[in-house]
């Protein structure tokens, strides 16, 4: 996955230029950048992009400290007391001099640090391999993130020119980045990461520094995240032979992609540090709904959202952040990691050496069951649901599908690598078909194609409506935590009133620390999937028997690719429609879904929830056609304005609200 932080000003001399650039270890004072990493055994950084060469910069050369703190913690060009002196030396005056070293105007934000790691069992592999599978796998990392840089140098990399900035343009030549491996996590387990420092500095087509916008960047985190983790796997599962498998690590979210055929014994072995964090984060979340003011009044919520959950999650790793354990070499830890993970297993131990033929012989059975079959179509309204349920308000971007159809090509794939371009082809279908333009632009941010925002043909009427901020309610008095369970006040992020009420009569029990049933907001996934694989179905029941044959072995093979308790009509008694028979009601499909999977968590469905997707249904039908109406026959918006020459727009420093990406879900 890809994480991101921005850089300011004088930030690298007192945490980049101390501890990430040697491996997360405590540098000596004095001590040199190149013999600090040498003590610490992590390589030195790299040069890497395509707008090197507009800074006098070649890739693949070493990162010297001096570039770094020019570049990231001054914001000037990387030789900017060089280029300065020589100015002098040639006659200029000090203030024309001083321009030399500059790289546009002075801003805030002058980088982002985006983080690499691949999925854990691809650790595992990379730890617990042979020399030949470790550079195996760091090869396909290192091609996975070239992709991902490439791919944000083209379509997250924006400069803001003109009044206001308001025409964007891209970079000309590209970024510069700077790449920094580091090999172990600080609780001491394999954590194969690259930490890349990208300057958010490049040259505007007419010749003058820009800034590249921050908020674009942030926006695009999740879609360049969701290809990061789609390359890397098909690239270690094509190289190695093995496959890969959805695991699902916390019940009713989103299933992550791992390397199929994994003990579970090595995950838990890793995932010691996780563990840490959820149990913190179980405490954090206790006292979230139990704390009161001096009135006895809740001062949060009744529940925990999913917001509250990023943000309490990011507490609880800083809570339980360990001290970098003692600088080894990388075959130092490997031989070290192989010795604990043994002494972990036990009597099991002979799966470390097993462990390539377990994942290869996993392989072999995925690849015999799932064929290379993928349906554009259906591929196009599944995501479309998807997006339309998890956006909360039906209201989404083409970056939000973009990012979507990468993860659904990692879920069908199974490891294999896809076509250049068939995630923009599902994309540019599901917007072509399944989505409206619902687009109201004030700006001329609001003409490009990247801002278009969209909703469904079965969304609300009138999507504005729901564009609108409900005024915030007043804390309710009753909102009062049961008698017994009230914990000492503690530092938490605010979040909104919930709209629950805990019933003041439930009976309390004692429990210990960790062992509370903490109430919780119902994730959106589980509903995404419901509406996902409904629609779907409908779609493909609905093109008839002349091409049945055809679409039965597309959803056999999307179906066999998918998680067992995340299938829609598994091999129960549900019988399927004859050709040219009545058919059947979608709804008694449902019910006899709920029948024959009485016992899973992920599609249980009660009468309540059914009744509720029929209600939806019903509105599809009713409100579809006005809403088409409404949209299809707006004139179209005019062209935007070309690009001024202006003065560039200063860089504002924003973060993002919830979870890294912001808007990006």
């Amino acid at each position: 996955m890809m994480d991101v932080r921005l850089l300011k000003r004088g930030q690298m001399y007192r945490y980049y230029l101390r501890q990430v650039v040697v491996g997360d270890y405590l540098r000596p004072v004095r001590t040199p950048l190149g013999i600090a990493q040498v003590q610490v055994g992590v390589p030195p950084g790299r040069w890497t992009g395509r707008g090197l060469a507009d800074l006098g910069l070649r890739a693949g050369a070493i990162v010297t400290e001096d570039e770094l703190r020019q570049l990231f913690g001054q914001g000037r060009h990387p030789h900017g007391d060089r280029l300065v002196t020589e100015a002098l030396a040639a006659g200029k005056t000090p203030a024309v001099a001083a321009r030399a070293g500059k790289l546009g105007r002075v801003v805030e934000v002058t980088g982002a640090d985006l983080v690499f790691r691949p999925q854990p069992t691809i650790q595992l592999l990379w730890a617990l391999g042979g020399e030949e599978v470790r550079r195996v796998i760091e090869a396909a990392h290192e091609r996975a993130i070239e992709a991902t840089l490439v791919w944000i140098e083209d379509h997250a990399a924006t400069i803001r020119v003109g009044a206001q900035g308001r025409y964007p343009t891209r970079p000309v030549h590209g970024l510069a980045f700077a790449r920094f491996r580091h090999y172990e996590s600080r609780a001491g387990t394999p954590l194969l990461h690259d930490h890349v420092l990208v300057s958010l500095r490049g040259l505007r087509p007419d010749g003058k520094w820009g800034a590249v916008h921050s908020t674009t960047l942030l926006e695009n985190v999740v879609a360049a995240s969701s290809l990061y983790n789609e390359l890397v796997m098909a690239e270690v599962c094509e190289t190695l032979g093995v496959a890969s498998e959805p695991r699902t690590v916390s019940t009713g979210r989103r299933p992550v992609m791992e390397v199929a055929g994994v003990p579970h014994e090595l995950i838990g072995w890793m995932s010691k540090r996780g563990q840490e964090i959820d149990l913190c984060r179980q405490e954090l979340e206790h006292e979230y709904v139990t704390a009161v003011d001096e009135d006895g009044n809740l001062k949060f919520a009744p529940v925990v959202s999913e917001e509250a959950r990023t943000k309490l999650n990011r507490i609880a790793a800083r809570k339980t952040r360990p001290p970098k354990p003692e600088a080894r070499s990388l075959a130092q830890l490997r031989a070290d990691w192989r010795a604990s993970v043994k002494e972990f297993l036990g009597e099991a131990a002979e799966l470390v050496d097993m462990l390539l033929e377990r994942v290869r012989a996993a392989a072999a059975a995925i690849r015999a069951r799932v064929a290379e079959t993928l349906d554009v179509a259906l591929a196009a309204l599944g995501v479309s649901a998807m997006v339309f349920v998890m956006s909360g308000n039906g209201l989404f971007h083409r970056r939000h599908l973009l990012a979507e159809a990468r993860r659904f090509l990692a879920l069908v794939q199974r490891g294999r690598r896809r076509e250049p371009g068939l995630d923009d082809e599902i994309v540019d279908t599901a917007i072509a078909a399944y989505c409206l333009d619902v687009t109201e632009p004030k700006t001329t941010r609001g003409l490009l194609a990247d801002y278009r925002l969209y909703t469904t043909h079965w969304a609300h009427p009138d999507p504005a409506r729901s564009r609108r901020r409900a005024p915030e309610a007043a804390p309710d008095a009753d909102h009062r935590p049961p008698a017994g369970l009230t914990a000492p006040n503690v530092p938490a992020p605010p979040d909104k009133p919930g709209e629950w009420d805990i019933p003041r009569d439930a009976p309390v029990l004692p429990v210990e620390l960790g062992e509370w049933e903490i109430p919780r907001v119902p994730l959106r996934y589980d509903r995404a999937v419901i509406a996902s694989t409904a629609l779907t179905h409908q779609l493909r029941t609905a093109r008839g028997a002349g091409r049945a044959r055809y679409y039965e072995g597309v959803v056999a093979h999307q179906q066999a690719a998918m998680p067992e308790q995340l299938l829609l009509f598994p091999d129960t008694d549900v019988e399927e429609p004859e050709a040219g028979g009545e058919p059947v009601d979608y709804m008694e499909r449902l019910r006899a879904l709920q029948k024959a999977r009485a016992g899973t968590d992920v599609q249980d469905l009660t009468a309540e929830q059914i009744s509720s997707i029929q209600t939806r249904i019903e509105e599809m039908k009713r409100r579809g056609e006005a809403l088409r109406e409404r949209y299809e026959t707006r004139p179209e918006a005019p062209a935007p304005r070309p690009v001024l020459e202006d003065q560039e727009h200063g860089q504002h420093p924003g973060q993002p609200g919830t979870g890294h990406g912001g808007a990006s879900r």
